[in-house]
């Protein structure tokens, strides 16, 4: 198509705790080649984001042409997109840039037990998490420096597209670990749709049950150069939650995302080692919390 956007992400919190990774690869405008030959307008891309516990974010974007494209075909499995030496597929990912001297490479293997659909909106578009409970293993190098383990890390793979980006968005995942090896999970997004209407839903996932909570209400939103926070409520069937997620400079990326009609960029911001607590029952009386356990994201004006 001359105008859309496909893209598979993943969020991976080390387990270590030196920092977060955060790759996206992008299809974009693929039947107009994109929007421009420069890199982050590229009709491929590969981007790698490495967020360091107590320093300033870095990310490097690759771009690719169409031809260099090899996508699984539409209803066929198991699915890969892969361009030159970068690739995801069901359950692995793998990547090889060089960017403005800059060397980055991985190899990650990831599994999970819990995959939602977040929402599925036609020609719109949709967000979805094959693996919202995903562990990693592999290697990741930097100019030399050597991330690896098994488990490496932990966080979210997800899948998302539409024809144009949301004129507003926000989204967040947060990973609970518990003492026995098992996680909880919790993922929420609102964004705008046409003639007014606003997307909300929430969904967690704890001890092994789903909760699907669309009635989502907001409490707080801060988005300022030093401060990113989110805070929000929901409910449903007996089962309340309250949800607070916020990071602090130098932890809070900002990038602009190009538009698909290729008029100009919008502002985003990312957290990808983001704060996060949760309290949840039929009287808030369980408390979740992780310190760099979670993602969030705000996008457009």
């Amino acid at each position: 198509m001359t105008r859309r956007y496909e893209v598979w992400f993943l969020r991976c919190g080390l387990a270590d705790g030196r920092g977060a990774w955060w790759f996206r690869y992008l299809l974009m405008n693929l039947g107009r080649h994109g929007c421009s030959t420069k890199h982050a307008e590229m009709p491929i891309q590969v981007w790698a984001t490495w967020f360091p516990r107590d320093s300033k974010p870095q990310t490097f974007i690759q771009g690719f042409p169409v031809g260099q494209l090899d996508l699984t075909g539409r209803f066929q499995l198991p699915f890969h997109c892969r361009v030159a030496d970068n690739g995801i597929d069901e359950n692995s990912c793998w990547g090889n840039l060089l960017v403005d001297g800059h060397t980055i490479s991985w190899k990650l293997r990831n599994h999970s037990n819990f995959g939602i659909t977040l929402s599925d909106k036609g020609w719109i578009g949709f967000t979805k998490s094959p693996h919202s409970d995903a562990f990693f293993s592999g290697e990741i190098t930097l100019d030399g420096q050597s991330f690896s383990g098994d488990p490496l890390g932990f966080g979210v793979q997800g899948h998302n597209c539409g024809y144009r980006h949301r004129t507003f968005w926000r989204w967040m995942h947060a990973y609970f670990p518990h003492p026995d090896g098992t996680p909880s999970t919790l993922e929420a997004v609102i964004y705008d749709m046409p003639f007014g209407l606003l997307f909300r839903k929430a969904v967690l996932w704890h001890r092994r049950n789903t909760f699907i909570l669309k009635n989502l209400r907001e409490q707080e939103i801060i988005r300022v150069p030093d401060l990113l926070k989110w805070s929000f409520a929901a409910s449903q069937r007996g089962l309340s939650i309250e949800a607070s997620i916020e990071a602090a400079a130098p932890g809070i990326h900002r990038l602009p995302y190009v538009k698909t009609d290729c008029s100009g960029t919008f502002p985003v911001s990312n957290a990808s080692l983001a704060r996060a607590t949760l309290r949840l029952g039929k009287n808030l009386e369980e408390a979740l919390e992780t310190p760099f356990g979670a993602v969030l994201e705000m996008g457009g004006d």
